[in-house]
């Protein structure tokens, strides 16, 4: 579908394509172009293959590193019930983690930082990762604590439940992170952690001008993220956090002024919003098994995306819209793939992504350009 709404057939003009667009981006640009229409399609085919950028990009993954235990059963038992166990498996969790495995599995290069406990459910994570191809040479171990372990029960409709000891799991702080590491990064990925320790980390990529995105998770509403959360580029939100962010600070995730929020809306896909203009996609039909894990399957994908993009995120993060088509695409692909995966880590890879998208996913892309 072209901008004006007519259909497109094959003997369009490729290169008349391509100048139009250069055309209404340098408008843009100048200040100077119109608004679109938030009900028009977006009309360009973005590049679907983003794997064959020349761009290989290194992210620094901070926060949790847990040993998860998935249980499947068929219903929640009510109180003083007691249910069958359909499917038990366990394996390597944590956001930092999860999106760190995730990254290398799109070509991407991962350093993961946190804490494990010095127990064999630590050792098992560490192992997992380093099987994975990620670094986790950064990662404290520490001898007086658990490893973190968390219990998510799921039932038949993909719902779940969660239960968890913190154990270990921010026993870190920003002062063990070795700084080269940090520097020769591309980019930050914070995910849930202490407060302090993610302003410290923020600060210090900020400094050393590596790009930094925040996912803060379920505990938005009970931690004082603030610094952090003005001191990161892009935000990860589901929809109750961005509300819940909007009502308790002076940051709009879903009109932002100064920052690219990505807000995902579970069944309904996901928008990503800029001080510019929004774009959005419902995501994919698929029947899901388990959403344990999906949001960080989500973050890896676009960041696995975004950072091969040098027009994207080579002087900070693009705030117009229309660069994040092929991210957000890539994203919803993989926290589909997420949610027919049993355990929180997903098998991610291009070709999974591509399969996920079937034919022309772009044609479900709804675009708002403000200026």
């Amino acid at each position: 579908m072209s901008r004006d709404g007519s259909e497109r057939d094959g003997t369009d003009d490729w290169e008349e394509e391509v100048a139009e667009w250069d055309e209404e981006v340098s408008e843009w640009e100048e200040g100077d172009g119109a608004t679109a229409d938030g009900d028009d399609h977006v009309d360009d085919d973005p590049d679907l293959d983003p794997d064959s950028a020349d761009r290989v990009p290194k992210v620094v993954s901070a926060g949790h590193i847990n040993w998860d235990v998935t249980i499947h059963v068929e219903q929640l038992p009510e109180p003083d019930g007691e249910t069958r166990i359909d499917l038990l498996e366990q394996s390597g969790g944590g956001s930092a983690a999860n999106v760190a495995v995730g990254l290398v599995g799109l070509g991407g290069q991962s350093v993961v930082y946190g804490s494990v406990g010095g127990d064999e459910s630590g050792a098992l994570a560490l192992r997992e990762l380093a099987s994975a191809g990620v670094d986790p040479g950064q990662v404290l171990v520490d001898a007086d604590a658990p490893t973190s372990v968390k219990y998510a029960i799921v039932d038949g409709s993909g719902e779940l439940l969660m239960l968890a000891n913190d154990g270990a799991n921010e026993s870190f702080t920003a002062a063990e992170l070795d700084r080269d590491t940090l520097a020769a990064a591309d980019h930050l990925h914070l995910t849930g952690q202490q407060p302090g320790t993610a302003a410290a980390l923020a600060t210090a990529a900020a400094e050393a001008g590596t790009t930094r995105s925040f996912d803060p998770g379920r505990r938005l509403g009970d931690r004082e993220f603030e610094a952090a959360l003005h001191a990161t580029d892009l935000l990860f939100l589901n929809a109750p956090e961005a509300d819940a962010l909007a009502d308790s600070t002076d940051i709009d995730p879903w009109e932002p002024d100064d920052r690219v929020v990505a807000i995902k809306l579970g069944e309904e896909g996901a928008t990503i919003r800029t001080p510019h203009g929004d774009v959005s996609h419902p995501g994919f039909d698929i029947d899901a098994v388990d959403t344990v894990g999906a949001g960080d399957a989500f973050a890896a994908g676009f960041l696995g995306a975004a950072l091969r993009d040098p027009d994207i995120t080579g002087d900070g993060f693009s705030h117009d819209p229309r660069d994040y088509q092929v991210p957000l695409l890539v994203g919803n692909a993989c926290g589909a793939i997420a949610t027919e995966t049993v355990t929180a880590r997903a098998d991610l890879s291009w070709d999974r992504v591509r399969s996920m998208m079937g034919e022309s996913p772009e044609s479900d892309l709804l675009i708002e350009v403000r200026v």
